[in-house]
């Protein structure tokens, strides 16, 4: 019999397999989870059963997933969005309900005239429809941010409909129990539970916003990241527990938790401290699901599992552009919005499960559509792939849209010559396009958000719709003519994308990129950017150069300071001197400042600084205070002295081998 740890160690065996091979094949983490939960489950290889405590254990990966769904959940977002999430999102997922139903009914009726029963009530068509409606928020999102699509229009599509699916799965969760109930008793369980749910949601959100700021400020006052991670589990565990006694779910709990800590200022630390809880928990969600999947009936029902997997993603794809369509997206965008969001989801698994549990879902449906699911959910990389060459072939007017977008960019630009390109429209974009229009240098900007290029080249600004990542745009811009580009936008992907085309099409053109810090500056530098733009060195510069002014030090001086600390290439800046609240994975990643003291006997006073080795590890001297307290900068032939204190710039590990190089310990 195995222990505890047996199978624990096979869980995170399979677990990292899994992961593995999908990382190999590029294809997203959570398909690699289902696969293997299938192969160790009791109908394959059976080196795993699913258990009730491994099954109560993945439902906590519900309860995390549900939290940051909860995080994301803000009004101003849903505001700016709300056209897409109610509008498009809600009839998405409306429709598909009402024709899961319908469907449904005339199988009923074409086997009532057969002269045998169908087997699945109206009330399991519902739930089906449920689970078949939502779209994998996982997949698609990642595949979008990795090909820069989320700023587009099929973009801004898709995202409104995978957050109104989000939503929709708290009524859902509401919904699937008292459909169980049947009977004339139905609306009324409903009713109960739509009515304990609002009462319980309106007492946690009308007061719990002011006493979950108050209790977060005071345990972040305690300093001790160990406490504010347990508050934050015990908060989320608690409501999920609050939730299910008062007879609704464990999942809606977690969702009123990160609702309430998304309108304070915690959320991004919450954001970062709870994802490795969630992923490793909802991993194993995966595996327990991938357990449940059945070979042998799916071979028996290969033609079932054919048509389960084909028919609901066509049928899905097709309404979703049609009500695309139906809200003003061109014919391309509407095609590739129904293409994005065709296949089934992780909330559709948790809707399955739950159907299967209050016996919505006989156990002979469960591994069919199980097995549909996944195949769906596999095919989507490929589909976002080959979605414009599928659109080409669908809508004969999406190339000429395409073609119509560059002649309008061709046709602000075509006159223009030793103009500025600049990348993103945005509030850096405009700041900088109105310097230039006040000196009288042209320039030609590419944007994403259709509203503002409206707005502003209907001001009579030099602005257009276009992707500065893509070549097509770039060229239809200018480039060649240009006698520089500028991305203003923090997208590293994105950037280095621009300087690849610049590189190979105009390599003449200089580049200035803008960068929210220093971490790519190196990267972006190599790839050709001939100026990177560290957004919080210019603001310590700025707020530096502010500083001596007030302290009455003469501005000619501190303009000549600060130019000097740009001519040193940001050196004194480009590190910062280690605290407590530094040890994070992207802190430890990053250069930062160190001072080492010399003793008068240290073996490298009296050499000079060129003659050690410091340069070769990474790390460089940006001064030194001589033990008068002066402090001076330096070049190889400084000679050190017994007293000195040497600032040094360099990576944990380097500044680390730097000190026992000067101070020979070891």
């Amino acid at each position: 019999m195995a222990s505890t740890l047996d199978i624990a160690l096979l869980y995170l065996l399979a677990a990292v397999a899994g992961v593995v091979g999908c990382r190999l094949l590029k294809l997203p983490s959570m398909l690699g989870y289902l696969l293997v939960g299938v192969l160790i489950g009791p109908n394959a290889l059976a080196l795993a059963k699913d258990s009730a405590g491994i099954r109560y254990l993945a439902e906590f990966g519900i309860v995390f997933l549900m939290f940051v769904i909860g995080l994301e959940f803000n009004l101003p977002k849903l505001r700016s969005m709300q056209r897409l999430v109610f509008g498009l999102g809600a009839g998405q997922v409306l429709l598909t309900l009402a024709g899961a139903a319908i469907g449904n009914l005339m199988l009923i009726t074409a086997f009532s005239l057969l002269g045998r029963a169908w087997e699945l009530s109206w009330q399991g068509a519902v739930a089906l429809g449920a689970a078949m409606a939502m779209s994998s928020t996982a997949i698609v999102a990642k595949m979008m941010a990795e090909r820069l699509e989320l700023e587009s229009e099929h973009g801004r599509n898709v995202m409104g409909v995978l957050l109104f699916q989000d939503l929709a799965v708290v009524p859902l969760l509401v919904l699937i129990p008292s459909l169980a109930q049947g009977g004339g008793d139905l609306w009324e369980t409903l009713g109960r539970a739509t009515l304990k749910a609002a009462v319980l949601l309106t007492l946690l959100l009308w007061g719990g916003q002011r006493l979950m700021r108050w209790w977060l400020t005071l345990v972040a006052r305690r300093k001790s990241e160990d406490l504010f991670i347990l508050n934050i589990l015990l908060i989320t565990l608690g409501l999920s527990w609050l939730t299910e006694h008062a007879g609704l779910s464990l999942a809606q709990g977690a969702f009123v938790a990160g609702m309430l800590i998304a309108e304070t200022e915690f959320k991004h630390q919450v954001e970062t401290d709870i994802r490795p809880f969630h992923d490793v928990l909802l991993g194993l969600f995966f595996i327990t699901i991938g357990m449940k999947l059945d070979w042998r009936p799916v071979l028996d029902q290969w033609v079932l599992v054919l048509l389960l997997s084909t028919l609901p993603v066509l049928a899905k794809a097709g309404m979703v552009a049609l009500l695309a369509r139906a809200f003003g997206s061109a014919p391309g965008v509407a095609i590739r919005t129904g293409l994005y969001l065709a296949q089934a989801g992780e909330f559709g698994f948790v809707l399955l499960t739950l159907s299967a549990q209050v016996d919505l879902v006989a156990d002979r449906w469960l591994s069919p559509v199980l097995a549909s699911m996944v195949l769906s959910m596999l095919a989507t990389p490929f589909i976002i792939m080959g979605s414009n060459r599928i659109v080409m072939k669908l809508s004969a007017t999406d190339w000429l849209m395409q073609s119509v977008q560059l002649t309008s960019i061709v046709k602000k630009s075509i006159r223009t010559e030793a103009h500025l390109i600049i990348c993103g429209y945005g509030r850096s974009g405009q700041n900088l396009a109105r310097l230039l229009d006040k000196e009288r240098i042209p320039y030609m900007a590419l944007d994403l958000d259709p509203d503002r290029v409206r707005q502003a080249a209907a001001a009579g600004q030099s602005v257009v719709f276009g992707d500065a990542a893509k070549l097509p745009s770039l060229i239809a811009a200018g480039l060649s003519r240009a006698t520089a580009v500028v991305v203003t936008y923090n997208d590293t992907p994105s950037a280095l994308k621009v300087l690849q085309h610049v590189r190979e099409h105009a390599a003449h053109v200089p580049v200035v990129v803008r960068t929210p810090d220093d971490t790519d500056l190196e990267r972006l530098r190599a790839a050709g950017a001939t100026e990177v733009v560290p957004e919080a060195l210019e603001g310590s510069l700025m707020l530096a150069s502010h500083a001596l002014a007030l302290v009455g030090v003469p501005m000619r001086r501190v303009i000549r300071i600060t130019q000097d600390a740009r001519d040193a290439r940001y050196g004194l800046l480009r590190g910062y001197f280690h605290g407590a609240d530094d040890d994070t994975v992207e802190e430890l990643q990053q250069a930062r400042l160190q001072s080492i003291g010399l003793p008068p006997g240290a073996p490298c006073v009296g050499r000079r600084l060129g003659d050690l080795t410091l340069q070769v590890m990474g790390v460089s001297v940006v001064s030194v205070r001589r033990a008068s307290g002066q402090v001076l900068e330096v070049d190889d032939d400084f000679m050190l002295a017994g007293g000195d204190v040497l600032v040094l710039s360099g990576l944990p590990e380097t500044l680390a081998l730097a000190e026992a190089l000067l101070l020979k310990k070891g």
